[in-house]
């Protein structure tokens, strides 16, 4: 990167210097000390000066002792004169028994402007350089400021900046300053590289930095620009890592980074010393505080006998027991890990020491650099305060808090020395960072077809801590408006209030018949029991109306006289009453008709839902967006019928375990299952479940359990019903393509999946229309409905519906890319077992974006 400075009077006359000098002072001074010595500074003339004062220029020349200016003084005085930046030249002139001060002073900047900067824009520059239009200009700080806006680029990756500072006189000893940028292009990193990982390949390592290798689609994200700072970060990651797996002697030797100028890029090389892997042999609890028992606190240790040692579950071990002492009234106790390696048997011995730790209280918390958010949501996520007993475990719990709230760029909590050595002050540094999001997002699926989203959110809203967003939803099947508002901390209580109103608009497509809107509103209460388990109490109540096609109502059930089918008659090949001359009168169905529980819904009108609920969720994944290790459980349960017209109780179970095989292939084991229980009235078919992929895949949405079979034979593709009871279970390998560069984001994956969903309980007669009697396939007898009893209208005229409790299972392969384009999935499944009604559809697709 290089330099230029021109000066050009007049606008037009210009003198490129390549290096910044300081400013030259001559001095011409008739060396006669006794002359000097006979001055005081009230005799020094001034001569030159147009804003700074005589007196202002005269107070830098300050006399000894005797009151009498010497040498000395004026060459302190000289120098001094010229580190104020506000004159270009100074000369002292001593002669006759005189000093003369003769000054030619800077001139004044009257404007600041940035050419050929596209990329950063003039208020950002602005804000960072230290010359100030109305102030004096000066020219090592001018070479500061060219110096620190090439820094800016740099640090979004544009290596190849050049910053050319131009100043332009103006009459009045006023100057234009013109900071010219020639941006350069992007510079990326274009090799990623690790030396000495021999337990971990490259792979699984790249999967844990920030940084990333640039590609053709670098474009769409910025991981892939050198950043210094994040490749800093990286060497934690690893390190943090390894320790989290065993790797207890570990160490990130060094992250190299090297410019290839024919690459027009950087290469990063990470070499790392993995040492052995250790598991824990024992762990111990001592304490030297005669009234706690050290092994009452084995309960709070995360640390077990015979598992990797973890240095991450060893730092909330200490965390945890550290605040129970702390609950238990000892708030000076410290807890001291220790580990005894034996590097023989490659084991760690793990011990816990309790002791009575220095009486420290908290004098002070200072909070900086917060210019948005108020100080009350930065100390609320401390659980000390000012004149409380200094606790290391809680100070650090708070700085991991902040920085999970994602508001600030960095987070640093410090102590200072307070007033006594009893005293500390604790400094809270941030840097601040945006937190609004506005974004336009498109998918497709080859359920819901095309849809696309505009939103906007704001996680901080009002400096508060509040987070609030708006989105409309716009598809080829699926319309809606949602508004979520979430307040964290509700009065003052580590609770959080979500406040969600909607509406939603399902449209009827190739899986369903029927139209359905939806609107509603819902309260939530959520509680943080531990770092890995959270509880959600909630209540939903919404409107519910649904809508038909009228191809799909255009079949009068309620058949008049005049229909010839009063007269006996007899049943055709698909068990249709057929009039005497053998026609049907059915010829309304062949275009598709809705089923029975539809048209009762359609005729009932709106229908309200009013119902609390709850969800247990215990989540321990190494990373939620892209999990390679941990285990999800959530329970959920939800009961209808606190008002309202409908009623039932809803319980739903999901289990997901991840864990790392090998050669970067991770296993996946879920199992899921559900049961709706009637209260008190019927219920309605809307309310059952229904599964399709998402149980099985292989299958169509809404491709499973019960179904409506009453009019197949004759064009109607018939309604899924749904069911009360269904499970199901998936074990799935997903493995990398190691011919393809990692940050392509590309793996594969093969499945099984099994399930069932079954024991439908909604309507399936009507007598308003005549449809008395149903009839459920494979079953007979005890006044159900059979086809040998269809021979007169009147009777077996119900609904006929297929509900078989059978296993469907299917095998498949996917591809998921995990693409700037939002996480992609594509799955061909094919179904091994399946119903005889059941709709199979053996490839799926979805997935979207934002930007």
């Amino acid at each position: 990167m290089k330099f230029g400075l021109r000066v050009l009077r007049g606008g037009l006359i210009a003198a490129s210097i390549m290096v910044a000098m300081p400013v030259a002072a001559t001095v011409t001074a008739a060396l006669v000390s006794t002359a000097a010595s006979a001055q005081t500074a009230a005799s020094i003339a001034v001569e030159g000066n147009r804003r700074v004062d005589v007196e202002t220029i005269r107070s830098y020349f300050r006399p000894g002792p005797s009151g009498r200016l010497d040498q000395g003084n004026i060459d302190d005085g000289l120098k001094a004169l010229i580190e104020t930046g506000l004159f270009q030249d100074v000369k002292i002139n001593q002669g006759g028994g005189r000093i003369v001060v003769s000054v030619i002073e800077n001139p004044v900047i009257g404007r600041i402007a940035f050419e050929g900067n596209k990329k950063v824009k003039d208020d950002q520059l602005t804000a960072e350089i230290q010359s100030k239009p109305r102030g004096t200009l000066s020219r090592p700080m001018v070479q500061a400021d060219a110096s620190r806006i090439s820094e800016i680029y740099r640090r979004s990756g544009r290596y190849d900046v050049s910053v050319v500072p131009e100043i332009i006189e103006q009459p009045n000893n006023r100057v234009d300053l013109i900071f010219t940028v020639s941006e350069g292009q992007k510079t990326g990193v274009k090799q990623i590289e690790f030396i000495g990982n021999n337990y971990y390949s490259s792979y699984r390592l790249k999967d844990i930095i920030k940084t990333r290798e640039s590609n053709l689609l670098s474009f769409l994200a910025s991981g892939d620009i050198y950043d210094p700072d994040r490749v800093e970060a990286d060497r934690d990651l690893i390190r943090r890592y390894y320790l989290k797996n065993g790797f207890a002697d570990v160490q990130v030797v060094a992250a190299l980074t090297e410019y290839d100028p024919d690459r027009k890029g950087f290469l990063v090389t990470f070499k790392i010393e993995e040492g052995q892997q250790y598991r824990v042999a024992s762990v111990d609890f001592q304490s030297t505080i005669s009234t706690l028992d050290a092994n009452s606190l084995r309960a709070f240790s995360r640390v077990n006998v015979g598992s990797l040692y973890n240095a991450e579950a060893l730092e909330k071990s200490v965390e945890e027991m550290q605040i129970e002492t702390s609950r238990r009234g000892y708030a000076f106790a410290i807890v001291r890990p220790r580990g005894d390696r034996n590097f023989e048997a490659h084991t760690v011995s793990i011990g816990f020491a309790i002791e009575e730790g220095p009486r420290t209280y908290i004098e002070r918390i200072n909070v900086r650099g917060n210019t948005r958010t108020r100080d009350y949501v930065i100390r609320r996520e401390f659980d000390v305060s000012e004149g409380d007993a200094y606790n290391r475990a809680l100070v650090d719990r708070a700085e991991r808090r902040l920085k999970n709230l994602d508001f600030f760029k960095t987070v640093k909590v410090s102590t200072e020395p307070g007033s006594s050595s009893d005293r500390v002050i604790l400094v809270v540094d941030l840097e601040e960072k945006s937190t609004g999001d506005f974004s336009v997002s498109g998918g497709y699926s080859t359920t819901d077809g095309a849809l696309g989203e505009v939103s906007i959110s704001e996680r901080n809203f009002l400096g508060r801590g509040l987070y609030a967003k708006a989105s409309v939803q716009y598809g080829q099947y699926a319309r809606g408006l949602s508004l979520s508002f979430v307040e964290p901390y509700l009065l003052d209580y580590r609770v959080a209030l979500g406040l969600d109103a909607f509406y939603r608009e399902q449209l009827s497509n190739s899986y369903i018949s029927y139209n359905t809107k939806t609107i509603g509103f819902s309260p939530r209460l959520g509680f943080q029991l531990r770092e890995d388990l959270s509880l959600q109490l909630r209540y939903s109540i919404y409107q519910q109306q649904i809508s038909l096609p009228s191809a799909y109502a255009n079949c009068n059930n309620l058949l008049p006289a005049s229909s010839g089918l009063n007269t006996p008659g007899s049943l055709n090949a698909q068990g249709l009453l057929t009039n005497p001359d053998g026609t049907t009168n059915f010829g309304c169905y062949s275009d598709g008709e809705s089923s029975l529980p539809v048209r009762r819904e359609l005729a009932n009108g709106k229908s309200l839902t009013s119902m609390v609920g709850y969800t247990l969720n215990y989540n321990t994944l190494d990373n939620n967006k892209n999990p390679t290790d941990g285990l999800f459980l959530e329970w959920k349960q939800d009961y209808a019928g606190v008002g309202g017209d409908v009623s039932y109780l809803k319980s739903t179970f999901d289990a997901k375990y991840y864990t790392p095989l090998v050669a970067d292939i991770v296993g996946l084991l879920r199992v899921q299952g559900g049961m709706l229980n009637k209260v008190g009235q019927d219920i309605r078919m809307l309310d059952h479940f229904q599964m399709g992929p998402n149980l099985v895949r292989g299958f169509a949405q809404n491709g499973i359990g019960p179904r409506d079979i009453s009019y197949m034979a004759l064009g109607s593709n018939g309604d899924a019903l749904g069911g009360t009871k269904y499970w199901g279970a998936s074990a799935e390998l997903q493995m990398p393509f190691w011919f393809l560069p990692k940050e392509v984001g590309i793996k594969g994956a093969v499945y099984a999946d099994a399930g069932g969903l079954w024991d439908y309980q909604g309507p399936t007669s009507w007598a308003q229309t005549g449809e008395n009697q149903s009839f459920k396939a494979g079953s007979s007898g005890n006044g159900v409905c059979t086809p040998a009893s269809r021979t007169s209208v009147g009777t077996c005229n119900g609904m006929t519906y297929d509900d078989g409790n059978i296993v469907r299972s299917s095998v498949g392969v996917g591809l998921i890319w995990q693409s700037p384009f939002g996480p992609l999935r594509f799955d061909y499944a094919v179904p091994i077992t399946k119903g005889q009604y059941d709709r199979v559809q053996q490839f799926k697709f979805g997935g979207g974006t934002s930007f």
